[in-house]
């Protein structure tokens, strides 16, 4: 077994429901034939990290390390490990356990997020009960299996955000078939939503950025839009009307305000849900029945889109936008993240 691994990993967790986090360190399971060990360099704080320190889902244990978007360096390793040597810079994201047996619907299909014994690496528990801890915390240790490395063209700071919120605006993408000259909508424009903007354009989809804040315009146009509307201009929203192949929900949008999306699209369209709005949607299925447009929801990805995410912004200079914190500031972070404030993702400098 290689040299350099952590006996006790120090962290920064919530040890009640709330923004706060502290100094807190647990014993990490033992490091198996293959796992690795990963001394984190960049941690990114995503809104589900912040949802599981508050329990705004109900089902939050404490303390809890959160973060799931992890970029660091592999400082040891199991010895049956395959495809990381000591040095390598890597990535987790959401996961950390799945079943991966062949009668495995999801694990076969590539869906391992979907696997009912999914573990994810915050709020989650290894099919023995040993809890999850992210990456708000010097080092993870993982399977090598959910470990993905970063191509040399990223800067290992601008990394983090693509193993969460780039993958869950691509993966989608890929697997509705958004093609060269579709027009694609995208709803949003903040941590999901810019990303989404250049994954689209990249994939050559005629790209319109849908937001209420004219303030974004110029940004948006730099970032590949074709055509910018602000849905506070009535003219500019009635000009949307039947014209959109695809679009892609990145806020969390009231649910009331699905019917309009309705009228935006085009025959035989789709509305992909990637923000969760807080009540039920409230659509007349009159509207789909007679455009024919579907809607469907998307969970970020499996490990081969997770790789393939990463291959994609690698080759189209695809990269967030963020806002550095060194780890001391991590409470600071969280409230720039939790009031909106960040433009687009924040990173955790360790």
């Amino acid at each position: 077994m290689a040299e350099g691994k952590f006996n006790e990993i120090h962290g920064w967790a919530a040890m009640e429901p709330g923004m706060k986090v502290e100094p807190w360190s647990y014993t990490p399971r033992p490091l198996g034939d293959r796992d690795i060990e990963i001394k984190i360099e960049y941690s990114g704080i995503c809104g589900s990290d912040i949802h599981i320190n508050k329990n705004d889902w109900g089902n939050s244990e404490y303390p809890q390390i959160s973060g799931h978007e992890i970029v660091g360096k592999v400082v040891a390793k199991g010895p049956r490990v395959k495809h990381f040597e000591l040095g390598d810079t890597v990535g987790v994201g959401g996961m950390c356990y799945a079943c991966r047996q062949d009668d495995c619907r999801p694990c076969k299909r590539g869906l391992e997020q979907h696997c009912p014994k999914c573990a994810y690496i915050i709020g989650g528990r290894y099919p023995d009960g040993v809890r999850t801890h992210g990456g708000f915390a010097e080092a993870v240790r993982v399977n090598e299996y959910y470990a993905s490395k970063i191509p040399a063209a990223i800067d290992p700071a601008y990394a983090p955000p693509l193993m969460c919120a780039g993958l869950t605006v691509f993966a989608p993408m890929v697997n509705k078939g958004v093609k060269r000259g579709d027009r694609v909508g995208i709803v949003g424009i903040g941590g999901l939503g810019h990303l989404a903007i250049q994954f689209a354009a990249a994939l050559g989809a005629e790209v319109v950025a849908i937001s209420h804040s004219p303030s974004k315009r110029e940004q948006c146009m730099e970032l590949g839009v074709t055509q910018f509307v602000d849905t506070s201009n009535r003219e500019e929203a009635e000009a949307l009307r039947k014209s959109l192949d695809f679009l892609f929900v990145c806020s969390t949008a009231g649910a009331e305000k699905y019917n309009e999306f309705i009228t935006w699209m085009a025959c035989e369209s789709q509305i992909v849900i990637l923000g969760l709005p807080s009540e039920p949607l409230k659509v007349y299925p009159g509207e789909l029945v007679f455009s024919g447009t579907s809607i469907s929801g998307s969970q970020i990805g499996g490990l081969s889109m997770t790789r393939k995410t990463l291959e994609f912004a690698a080759k189209h200079n695809i990269r967030p936008m963020i806002e550095r914190f060194p780890i001391a500031k991590i409470n600071e972070a969280m409230e720039h993240v939790e009031s909106g404030k960040v433009r687009y993702r924040a990173v955790l400098e360790l």
